[in-house]
């Protein structure tokens, strides 16, 4: 009996547009996807970054995270795609050059660097390619390379040139990400070796977590008085930042399998398992030992969250994303809260919205828990190297753990240098630092704009001068939130 026919929708050649090897499912969600994860920088990010900082910084660390946004694609497609999931050039870095040409974007999309073989040289997974064209694989990377940089600034807000901003966001994507984006998602060493990182807990978290810090660092801390008081100009914005990043997480963690696959749809639940049992453990953390439930310190829970499920997404259980959620509420909590004020290297280096906290200490965690809870199964679902487990699944699963130590402090160890040089030779260009004016004055000294005419920053306007009386006309705001 013969088989009916395949309904024109799903037949291949209905136009030139529609070629044999194209899956208009997996186009199609490999583009909303892409720009979930594009949603997450802008208008996402940049509505945190610009409502989570004082007032007076509104407009200048909003437009730092739109800046280095639209800077990041242009240097994307003209060489940094290619430098990250391109040819082998070194097995760190891939070989330079142009993703433009209608050639090469509309021809199916192939990563030519991720054949694995075998130690005797017979192939054991073969070239990673998916079913649509180019175009869609290298929008979606850009924007994953885009948010990077957007996470990064995050560390350097209120006091770092904007200029040297300019600098600075092409010359990192260049010699710092496109390493950690070909080493482990392009076909380098790390990738070939088995380090699990399914969607960038290591390439985006962990490298824009050092990395921050390590500018922060040379770029030095904001004033004094900004640093003792920073209050956040309107809490309500930042929720609405945060619940966009959240959302948005579900192109970033469900995109990675490149595909509409039943994995892509076991890292989307995951994502959001850990990212409110997150949530959760850091609320309950801040009103036991502070005794107010901090709406600022639920939005980095759920930061953490986000970030310590992102390398196991679609590697683990269910039942893993919780246990690790519980970990990324109650780990980088600590390291923020408790040791960030006590140990004298975070009493140095100003990372303004702690960064390092909620993205390397969170992506660190993260990478070894992969390391211990991945499930065979669905390690077989996506990864390159064949039997790949966690710890608890015995066989070869302890080695694992060695793998994800040794990837992270290649990411870490590459990023805390290539950072450093690069804030170096930018310094013999520009300053790194504001002028002592503009660190000041904030956004109308520096771009000749405010945010919106508020009294002061973060006070209160009194009506009654019984009550204002103490104050020069305003009531100083109190709570959890006036302090990142």
């Amino acid at each position: 009996m013969a088989s009916p026919p395949l309904p024109v929708a799903y037949q291949a050649w209905t136009s030139q547009a529609v070629p044999d090897w194209l899956n208009k499912g997996d186009n199609a969600w490999q583009m909303v996807a892409a720009t979930l994860v594009g949603i997450q920088s802008m208008p996402g990010l940049v509505i945190l970054y610009g409502s989570i900082v004082k007032k007076k910084w509104a407009v200048n660390s909003a437009f730092m995270a739109l800046y280095a946004f639209a800077a990041v694609i242009i240097c994307w497609v003209t060489w940094g795609y290619k430098m990250s999931f391109g040819e082998k050039l070194l097995p760190f870095w891939g070989k330079a050059g142009p993703a433009l040409g209608q050639s090469f974007l509309i021809k199916q999309a192939a990563l030519p660097a991720t054949p694995h073989y075998y130690k005797n040289g017979v192939l054991e997974t073969a070239e990673i390619e998916p079913y649509y064209p180019m175009a869609t694989m290298v929008w979606f990377q850009g924007v994953f390379a885009a948010i990077a940089l957007v996470i990064l600034a995050g560390s350097v807000l209120a006091r770092m040139s904007f200029k040297a901003w300019m600098l600075f966001v092409p010359l990192w994507l260049t010699f710092s990400y496109t390493v950690g984006a070909f080493s482990l998602w392009g076909g380098g060493f790390l990738f070939q070796w088995g380090v699990m990182d399914y969607s960038g807990g290591y390439v985006i978290h962990l490298s824009s977590g050092f990395a921050g810090f390590t500018a922060a660092y040379w770029v030095g801390p904001r004033l004094k008085k900004d640093r003792e008081r920073f209050p956040p100009n309107n809490v309500l914005l930042t929720l609405a930042g945060a619940g966009l990043l959240w959302m948005g997480w579900a192109g970033f963690n469900g995109g990675d399998p490149y595909s509409v696959n039943t994995d892509s749809s076991m890292a989307v639940l995951n994502t959001n398992i850990c990212a409110a049992t997150s949530l959760l453990v850091w609320t309950w953390l801040d009103v036991i030992f502070f005794k107010k439930p901090s709406v600022i310190g639920a939005v980095q829970g759920m930061i953490t969250g986000l970030v310590c499920i992102t390398p196991a997404a679609g590697l683990v259980q269910g039942w893993a994303a919780i246990v690790m959620g519980i970990l990324s509420g109650s780990v980088p909590w600590f390291t923020m809260m408790i040791l960030g004020k006590k140990f004298i290297l975070f009493q140095i280096v100003d990372d303004t919205l702690a960064v390092f906290h909620t993205h390397a200490v969170a992506g660190l965690l993260g990478g070894i828990l992969t390391g211990i809870f991945a499930e065979p199964r669905l390690s077989a679902l996506f990864l390159p190297v064949t039997n790949s487990r966690g710890a608890i699944y015995g066989g070869s699963g302890g080695v694992q753990i060695l793998k994800q130590i040794v990837g992270a402090l290649f990411i870490a160890g590459w990023n805390i240098l290539a950072t450093s040089i690069i804030c170096f030779v930018i310094s013999l260009i520009v300053p790194l630092r504001m002028t002592e004016d503009e660190l000041s004055i904030g956004d109308d000294a520096v771009h000749g704009e405010e945010a919106y005419a508020l009294w002061g920053d973060g006070e209160k306007l009194s009506l009654y001068k019984d009550e204002a009386t103490n104050h020069g006309g305003v009531i100083m705001s109190s709570g959890a939130t006036q302090v990142v």
